[in-house]
C-alpha cells in the first residue's frame, strides 16, 4: 500500500490490521455508524401512528416513511460498495455518515409527509454508505487472525441496536415529539464523523471505473423486485405483482449477463464463482427470511392466540436478540478456529428447533416456557450469523472486500423483506392458525439454511 492515499493495485498485499490505539478509535466509529444505521431501520415504526395523525394522512401512505428508507438502502448498497473499492472505503463511510447526519436533521425539521419521505430516502442512501463498506473496513481494521472477533462485535452491536430500538423510541416519545427520533442522530453522527476522519484506515483502491449503467440496472432490478415482493404480501392485484417481479427478474438477468464480462463487477458475480462465498450468501438469505418470518409472526401468535398485551409481547421476544448479542462475540472467536459450515449449520439447526418449538406451546404458556424457546432460537442464530459473515468477508480477495461487504448487507435486507412478505401470504392463505403456519415455514427455511451451511464443509 502506498502512502496516505492508499492507492494500490489489487495484487499488493494490505497491512494486517491497524496498530493500537488507532484500532480502538476505528472500532468506535464503526460501532457508532452501525448503531445509527440499524437503529433507524426500526425506531421509526413506533412513531408511525403519531406521524399518520399529525400529518393527516393514511396508514398506507405513512408506511412509506419506513419503506422509502429500506428501498433506498437496498438499491444503494452495491453501487456504494463498488465506489468504496474505487475511491477507498474510508471515503464512502465518511460520505455515508455525513449524508446520514444531514438528512437526519432534514427529517427532524420536516413539516410535510412528502418532505419527510424525501429526507428518509436521502437518509437511506447515507445508511447504505455506512453499511456497504462496514464489513470491508472491519477486515482492514483487525488482524486477519482476529477477523471473527471483529465480525462478532459488529453482530453484537447490530443485535443490541435492533433489540433496544422500540424501547429507545418509546423513551424519546414519552418526553418529546417524534421529530426527536431523528434529531438525536445529529450529535452522535457528528462525533462519528470526527473520529472517522482521523482514525479509519486508508485502504487499497482499484483502478476500475464506476459502472454507471450497471448501477442503474441493479437499482431498477432490486427496486422492482422489492416493491413487487412487498405488494405481493399486501394483497395487491396478481397482475401488477407479477409484472413487477418479472420485470425485476428480466432486468436482473440483463445485469448478470453484462457483469460477467467485467473485471471487478458492481454485482459481484465473480465472487459467486467462489463456492464458499456463494453458499454463504445463499445460507444468509434463507436465514434472514426465516428470522424475519418468525419475528413478524410471533407478535400475532402471542397477542391473538395467547392473549398477551403489546408490552408483554415485546418483553417476551427480547430474549431472542439479546441471546444473539451475547453469543455473537463467542461465536466470532470460534469462527477464527473452526469452519463456518460446521458452526453455521449447527446454529441454524438449533434455530429451526427453537422456532418449531414455538409452534407447540401449551394452551396457556408461561413466560418461562416462551422465553427459553426464544433463547434457543436466538442462540442458534448467534452461532450462525457471525461465522457466516466472516466467511462472506474472508472468502473474497482483499481487493474485492467491498463487493463482499455490499453483498452481505444485500443478502440480509433481501431476506428480511422477502420473509415479511411471505408472512402476509401465509396469513392470507391460512384462514386459521396463520401464525403457526408461518412459524412452520420459518422453521423449514432455517433447516434449509442449515443444510446449505453444512454443504460448505465440502466447499473449497
Amino acid at each position: 500500500m502506498t502512502g496516505a492515499a492508499g492507492t494500490t493495485g489489487p495484487h499488493v498485499p494490505a497491512p494486517d490490521g491497524v496498530p493500537l490505539p488507532q484500532r480502538y478509535w476505528a472500532i468506535l466509529t464503526i460501532a457508532l455508524g452501525l448503531t445509527l444505521a440499524v437503529l433507524n431501520g426500526s425506531i421509526v415504526n413506533v412513531a408511525l401512528p403519531t406521524i399518520e395523525r399529525e400529518m393527516q394522512t393514511s396508514a398506507a401512505v405513512s408506511i412509506w416513511v419506513v419503506n422509502a428508507f429500506q428501498l433506498a438502502v437496498t438499491v444503494s448498497l452495491l453501487p456504494l460498495a463498488s465506489l468504496g473499492e474505487i475511491y477507498g472505503y474510508k471515503r464512502v463511510y465518511k460520505f455515508g455518515l455525513i449524508l446520514f447526519t444531514v438528512s437526519s436533521l432534514l427529517c427532524a425539521v420536516s413539516s410535510s409527509l412528502a418532505l419527510l419521505i424525501v429526507a428518509r430516502v436521502i437518509q437511506g442512501v447515507g445508511a447504505a454508505g455506512i453499511m456497504s463498506v462496514n464489513g470491508a473496513l472491519v477486515r482492514f481494521i483487525y488482524p486477519r487472525a482476529w477477523l471473527g472477533r471483529g465480525v462478532g462485535l459488529n453482530a453484537t452491536i447490530g443485535s443490541t441496536a435492533s433489540a433496544v430500538g422500540p424501547s429507545v423510541a418509546s423513551a424519546i416519545l414519552a418526553v418529546a415529539p417524534w421529530h426527536w427520533l431523528f434529531a438525536v442522530n445529529v450529535p452522535i453522527g457528528i462525533l462519528a464523523i470526527v473520529i472517522a476522519w482521523h482514525h479509519l484506515p486508508n485502504t487499497p483502491r482499484t483502478r476500475a471505473k464506476f459502472d454507471v449503467i450497471g448501477a442503474a440496472l441493479q437499482a431498477v432490478a432490486f427496486g422492482l423486485l422489492l416493491i413487487g415482493i412487498s405488494e405481493m404480501g399486501h394483497g395487491d392485484t396478481p397482475f401488477l405483482v407479477a409484472l413487477l417481479i418479472l420485470g425485476g427478474i428480466g432486468i436482473g438477468a440483463v445485469l448478470v449477463v453484462r457483469e460477467l464480462s467485467r473485471t471487478g463487477p458492481l454485482l459481484p458475480v465473480d465472487l459467486m464463482r467462489i463456492p464458499l462465498f456463494a453458499l454463504s450468501v445463499a445460507s444468509s438469505v434463507c436465514s434472514f427470511m426465516s428470522q424475519s418470518m418468525a419475528i413478524v409472526a410471533l407478535p400475532f401468535l402471542l397477542q391473538r392466540t395467547y392473549g398477551f398485551d403489546q408490552v408483554t409481547t415485546g418483553l417476551l421476544m427480547t430474549p431472542w436478540p439479546l441471546s444473539v448479542a451475547v453469543i455473537a462475540p463467542f461465536a466470532g472467536r470460534l469462527a477464527d478456529r473452526y469452519p463456518a459450515g460446521l458452526l453455521g449449520g449447527c446454529g441454524m439447526a438449533l434455530m429451526a428447533v427453537g422456532i418449531g418449538l414455538m409452534g407447540f406451546l401449551p394452551a396457556h404458556p408461561s413466560p418461562l416456557e416462551i422465553g427459553w424457546r426464544m433463547m434457543v432460537a436466538g442462540i442458534g442464530f448467534g452461532f450462525f450469523n457471525t461465522p457466516n459473515n466472516r466467511a462472506i468477508i474472508g472468502s473474497a480477495p482483499p481487493h474485492r472486500a467491498g463487493g463482499a461487504s455490499g453483498m452481505q448487507a444485500t443478502a440480509r435486507l433481501s431476506g428480511q423483506t422477502t420473509g415479511a412478505a411471505l408472512v402476509a401470504l401465509v396469513f392470507g392463505a391460512a384462514t386459521t392458525n396463520g401464525p403457526i403456519m408461518a412459524l412452520i415455514v420459518s422453521a423449514a427455511l432455517a433447516a434449509l439454511s442449515a443444510a446449505v451451511s453444512f454443504s460448505r464443509m465440502m466447499a473449497r
